[in-house]
C-alpha cells in the first residue's frame, strides 16, 4: 500500500489541494484570504489565488505525518524568520487564524477530529483519502520516470 510517505511532497501536495477545491463544498476559503498575510514575518500576502487549498492539503499531511498536534505548534511549523532590517532575524510564527480556520473546515469536511489527548489527528476518512491520493500520484510520477519504480515499489 502506498501511503503519502512514498511519493513527493510537491505533487502529493499539488493533486490533494485540487481534490480538496473541486470536491469538497467545506472547505472554502474565506472573504477575508485574499488580503491576509500568512504570518507577521513575510511582508506580502500569496500570490497564488489557490494559497488556501494549499494550506488545507498541506495541513492535512502534516497532521498526517506529525500525528496529533495542536495549532500553536502548526504555528511554529509554518513560521519563518522575521527580518528587522540591521537587526539580527528572530523566529515568528505563523497566522493562527488561518490554521484555526483551516482545521475547522477540514474537520466539517470530515478529515480531522480533535483528539483525546489534545490537538487534531486525521480521520480514517482522511487516512484513506491521503492515501488514494498518493496511490494516483505513485501512478503519474512512475508513468514520468521510469526508473523511480523500483524506489517507489519498495526496493
Amino acid at each position: 500500500m502506498i501511503t503519502p510517505y512514498d511519493v513527493p511532497v510537491f505533487k502529493l501536495l499539488e493533486k490533494l489541494a485540487n481534490y480538496l477545491k473541486e470536491n469538497v463544498d467545506e472547505i472554502d476559503p474565506p472573504p477575508w484570504a485574499s488580503n491576509v498575510k500568512t504570518g507577521v514575518h513575510v511582508q506580502r500576502p500569496p500570490q497564488n489565488p489557490e494559497w488556501w487549498y494549499i494550506r488545507c492539503a498541506s495541513l492535512l499531511r502534516k497532521i498526517y505525518v506529525r500525528g496529533s498536534v495542536g495549532i500553536e505548534r502548526l504555528r511554529a511549523e509554518y513560521g519563518g524568520r522575521k527580518d528587522y532590517g540591521v537587526r539580527p532575524e528572530h523566529a515568528a510564527k505563523a497566522s493562527g487564524a488561518i490554521i484555526r480556520k483551516a482545521l475547522q473546515q477540514l474537520e466539517a469536511a470530515g478529515f480531522v477530529e480533535i483528539s483525546k489527548t489534545g490537538g487534531r489527528r486525521v480521520t480514517k476518512n482522511g487516512r484513506k483519502l491521503l492515501e488514494e491520493i498518493a496511490g494516483e500520484v505513485k501512478e503519474k510520477v512512475v508513468k514520468e520516470i521510469p526508473e523511480l519504480a523500483k524506489y517507489l515499489n519498495g526496493g
